[in-house]
């Protein structure tokens, strides 16, 4: 089964460009412009992992990451954090992301973090992921 990405991003010029370089390595990608519907996509399109800038209308990409970390059934999930803010990064330290990236960012680069933190994620029981 492909390794599927759930990428959150208000500009769609980003994710445009992310869409196609992931797909390119042989990755799943759903794309989204909001978080309004996080939990649904998630439930939906089951991600390996999460992709989420920091900064979004409403609540910020840290906040979803907690909010990801902290819920049982999704608590497994790797989830990274891009901003074009790197003062961003100073203020991770609730959220728990497993990486950030600040942009512009090298897409080879990102797709070795995305297989790194895809690598190290724990094995979950079907019956918890389920």
């Amino acid at each position: 089964m492909r390794k599927r990405i759930l990428v959150v991003d208000n500009d769609e010029a980003v994710l445009y460009v992310l869409k196609e370089a992931l797909s390119y390595d042989d990755f799943e990608v759903k794309t989204t412009e909001t978080a309004d519907n996080i939990w649904a996509d998630i439930d939906e399109f089951k991600p390996t992992l999460l992709l989420i800038d920091y900064i979004l209308s409403g609540i910020n990409g840290g906040e979803i990451c907690r909010r990801v970390k902290m819920n049982q059934k999704t608590s497994h999930l790797p989830v990274i954090i891009i901003s074009a803010y790197p003062r961003a990064l100073l203020s991770l330290g609730n959220y728990e992301c497993d990486k950030f990236i600040p942009k512009p960012f090298d897409l080879y680069d990102l797709t070795a973090q995305i297989n790194d933190c895809i690598n190290r994620r724990q094995i979950i029981p079907e019956s918890i992921s389920s």
